[in-house]
């Protein structure tokens, strides 16, 4: 076991964390509040509306979050680059990472056309679906300007250049409010649309936010993406790219998947649980945002540390990491099971859905300070480019914990919408405690740099 001393960060480690972690937090806060904006704009027009809009987003999500975690590996790959000063190595990770995010833009597009199909197969309200399906539908085609932003944005996070992702946010989500008040309500001489204008409301935005982070993003994007480099093409290279990444991304598609279950189940209950867990569920991933920000820092800063050699900074930062996401995430918590009431009060006017949310809501104050010690966990592991071993942690915590006991306790059990929620509080707990002591085996050794251009020198992960 590793001494005290040094594990502690120093003051100049934590500051440079939170340095780096607020404007990604502020980032994926402002990503977040597109769909928390559309959901309680919606909730306006009724509890069909926001259900419809959950199934969609569920959909959505399904479909894009394994291309999101695929673009992650652009975290140890520029980051590591980045820390070595290997300028042809980060401009060559950039490059890559646009390639892969056009490449799975293609089928995630594709596989958002057939909502009826796949919400009949599910069981879903009848009442809902058609419109969901159009939510999905139009919401396809923001899939290739959103996984670009994601790639642009990881890269600009392992560079610690962030002031432009925060101004393509900040842009991104007064035009969605602007244009949901058109598209949801009638106004500006638009039809009123409802669920879907949400929908063509966040597809405009995806595009407007694409394009602001590029240009904003232009003096540290531009030199790695001009002019292209030839071996960017080589497919021997962005295929050890895409072996890395895939186990991130099947490890945050079982996350999200198990979420997306329990939705599934709890709509076999009705219409206004399904309701109610999308007002919980949104609440719970607007502050699951701030870990989250922590853990692309913690991607970042330890990337940076092993790329040039110094493991000792990256056990430190690692620590400094974990502090910060489970600092924030206890003071959520409590407010979380103070007022949970007040909080489901501000998106809904039904009583019954409303006492449904705040049910919720009590429940994922507890579950989340585990959500953020797992995110920040998986950060870490990312950054040193550990993907498999998490990858099976939450395959057996998500899966083999989580979605069996919440069933169970939904339907045999008798708790409803409830079981399904501490079917997840069970799945976090046992993944945050797997992921701290893979954290510490995996630090307790030396960790070298991964090189995608080079076969002999790929890290392995034991």
């Amino acid at each position: 076991m590793l001494p005290l001393a040094q594990l502690r960060p120093t003051g100049e480690e934590l500051r440079e964390m939170v340095r780096l972690a607020w404007p990604i937090v502020l980032a994926q806060v402002g990503v977040m509040l597109l769909g928390v904006v559309d959901t309680a704009m919606v909730g306006r027009v009724g509890s069909d509306a926001v259900a419809a809009v959950a199934l969609g987003h569920l959909y959505w999500m399904n479909v894009s979050v394994p291309g999101m975690g695929l673009l992650l590996v652009l975290d140890p790959v520029v980051s590591q680059a980045v820390g070595a000063r290997d300028a042809r190595g980060v401009a060559r990770g950039v490059q890559r990472g646009v390639l892969l995010a056009v490449l799975v833009s293609i089928p995630a597009a594709i596989a958002l056309l057939p909502g009826e199909l796949f919400f009949a197969a599910l069981r879903q309200p009848a009442e809902i679906t058609p419109v969901a399906a159009a939510y999905a539908r139009w919401t396809a085609l923001g899939m290739l300007p959103f996984f670009l932003f994601v790639s642009l944005r990881q890269s600009l996070q392992a560079m610690a250049h962030t002031r432009a992702i925060v101004i393509s946010i900040i842009v991104g989500n007064a035009l969605n409010v602007v244009l949901n008040w058109a598209l949801i309500y009638g106004h500006l001489g638009a039809p009123p649309l409802g669920a879907v204008g949400s929908a063509i409301s966040t597809v405009i935005g995806r595009w407007a936010m694409f394009g602001m982070l590029l240009w904003f993003g232009r003096a540290q994007l531009w030199p790695t993406l001009f002019p292209w480099a030839p071996e960017s093409w080589s497919l021997r290279p962005l295929w050890r790219m895409i072996v890395v990444g895939l186990p991130v991304a099947f490890q945050q598609w079982l996350e999200v998947g198990v979420f997306a279950a329990g939705a599934v189940a709890i709509g076999w209950i009705g219409v206004a649980p399904l309701a109610a867990h999308e007002i919980a569920i949104n609440l719970a991933a607007l502050t699951f945002m701030v870990p989250l920000g922590v853990s692309a820092a913690a991607a970042a800063m330890v990337g940076r540390a092993i790329g040039r050699g110094d493991i000792a900074a990256a056990r430190r930062d690692s620590v400094a990491a974990i502090g910060v996401g489970l600092g924030f995430m206890l003071v959520s918590a409590v407010v979380f099971l103070a007022v949970p009431g007040t909080l489901a009060a501000i998106f809904l006017e039904d009583p019954e859905t409303r006492a449904i949310a705040a049910s919720l809501i009590a429940i994922a104050g507890v579950f989340q300070v585990f959500d953020g010690i797992q995110a920040v966990c998986a950060g870490i592991l990312r950054g040193t480019a550990d993907t498999r071993i998490p990858m099976l942690i939450h395959l057996g915590g998500f899966w083999g914990i989580g979605a069996p006991l919440g069933l169970v306790l939904a339907f045999p059990g008798g708790m409803g919408p409830r079981g399904i929620w501490y079917g997840y509080l069970g799945s976090l707990a046992a993944v945050a405690i797997a992921q701290l002591m893979r954290v510490r085996w995996r630090l307790a050794r030396d960790v070298g740099r991964l090189q995608i251009d080079e076969a002999s020198e790929l890290a392995s992960i034991e």
